[in-house]
């Protein structure tokens, strides 16, 4: 009964010294936004105060809501938890079944288990989700979606990740029960594989089916970005143009694809005068030096197009996507590996209230990477976004290397400026939180002379 005890009492001390420390990082970022009233000098000239006063305001509203959310999270948590949730949800699931001829399978028990465990985090996070982008979202002038929409978004959501996880948790038992004593290397090998090919499938079948993506038209800047893939010897294949706008006014770019298939995507709020693009219509861009941020309108020029996507291509040619592919699969594995050690441990599951003589497969994977990994996680996650941060700066060299220095710099300011990011952090908040560096800092880093 002790170890049981421990285990319970350690998790749950735990998730309430790690929410605390949360909480008091979000205080200290508040505590910014109140006390930070001027312009950073160095942005002094390319930061109206119009635009300050919003971000700030956006950031404060942002910020009061995470504390809520994280609340509500935690309270949600711990009462799943003090209550037994996995015995009360598995259980459910076996009444489900019990007048077909399931009762006695894992799988399908499994399978009801984890569509109830679905169906309530979706009821869940509704009036949160719905809360962030019609209040909050919308009152800063970024939401663009109806009701209709929104709603649509999310059932297509919903049904797609049981589409995609009842059948991949069905096999993973069966891998688990068929593998023997080493299941935990198939149980890899399958994970690797089903990654690889969701990663290949998404943008191609499942993105799509929630936005619209649409060749870039023949033109300037489609030349353009030829040019640079060329001269960094990327395997550019398409161009696409996402309709991010109906969705949402935050704008980002990105590419995707394995060995000579790849493709950038660029979403239309970050273009300007992207309607015209998309109508295949001439632009004239009078500023395409990249060095003036002076136009009130958002959207970023072909040169700071050109210099963000300097910046993507940099962690092409860096390997970073390797790198982190690489890190994130033996990481799996050296999970995979505790688990397969712990998993038909009885005290781990009486721990959690679940005193059946039989082990599911599925609840000692909820229990163990939910909750006994929740230290190890945590080590792991800001190890990642101490290290993102340091390949984000290798990455603006790059584009820097290839003379987008002036246009990065504005483009970043651009982007941070049309996304109402607030430029000053408190350090401690930054280094937990955030995977990128500050505006500031990424300018300094660029403005250095090799």
């Amino acid at each position: 009964m002790i170890p049981e005890f421990c285990v319970f009492y350690g998790v749950l001390t735990f998730s309430w010294i790690e929410f605390l420390w949360e909480q008091y990082l979000t205080l200290r970022q508040r505590r910014v936004y109140k006390t930070t009233d001027k312009i950073p000098e160095r942005l002094t000239g390319v930061l109206d105060v119009e635009t300050f006063i919003k971000a700030k305001s956006y950031g404060i509203d942002k910020n009061s809501f995470s504390i809520a959310e994280e609340w509500f999270h935690m309270i949600i948590s711990t009462g799943f938890i003090c209550l037994n949730g996995f015995t009360l949800l598995w259980n459910f699931s076996k009444y489900c079944l019990i007048e077909t001829r399931y009762y006695d399978s894992e799988i399908m028990t499994s399978c009801v288990f984890l569509l109830c465990m679905n169906t309530l985090g979706t009821l869940m996070s509704l009036p949160i989700s719905a809360y962030s982008t019609f209040i909050i979202e919308e009152k800063h002038g970024f939401n663009k979606q109806t009701l209709n929409f929104f709603v649509k978004d999310k059932i297509k959501n919903f049904l797609l990740v049981q589409v995609i996880s009842l059948p991949i948790t069905a096999a993973a038992i069966t891998i688990v029960k068929w593998g023997g004593r080493y299941f935990f290397i198939w149980l890899w090998v399958f994970a690797v594989v089903t990654s690889l090919f969701i990663m290949t499938i998404y943008p191609e079948f499942i993105a799509p089916l929630f936005d619209k993506y649409t060749p870039l038209p023949d033109g300037v800047l489609k030349t353009k970005i030829e040019e640079l893939a060329k001269q960094v010897k990327f395997p550019l294949y398409k161009i696409y143009i996402v309709e991010g706008s109906k969705r949402s006014a935050h704008s980002n770019a990105y590419f995707y694809g394995f060995f000579n298939n790849k493709r950038i995507v660029l979403y239309d709020t970050l273009l300007k005068d992207s309607k015209d693009i998309m109508n295949n219509k001439t632009i004239i861009d009078e500023n395409a030096q990249g060095d003036k941020i002076e136009e009130k309108g958002k959207g970023m020029n072909d040169e700071e197009i050109l210099a963000v996507l300097g910046h993507e291509l940099g962690h092409w040619k860096l390997n970073h996507i390797l790198f982190y592919l690489i890190i994130s699969q033996v990481n799996l594995f050296v999970m995979l590996f505790v688990f397969g050690w712990l998993y038909d441990h009885s005290m781990l599951y009486r721990a959690f209230g679940f005193y059946e003589s039989a082990h599911p497969v599925i609840i000692g994977l909820a229990i163990i990477f939910q909750y006994v990994f929740s230290p190890y996680n945590t080590v792991i996650s800001f190890a990642m976004t101490t290290l993102s941060r340091q390949l984000e700066f290798q990455a603006d060299a790059f584009a820097k290397k290839l003379g987008y220095a002036k246009p990065l710099e504005s483009g970043l300011i651009r982007l941070h400026n049309d996304n109402l990011g607030f430029p000053v952090y408190d350090s401690l908040f930054s280094a937990w939180h955030h995977t990128h560096p500050q505006l500031l800092e990424r300018l300094e880093a660029i403005s250095k002379t090799d």
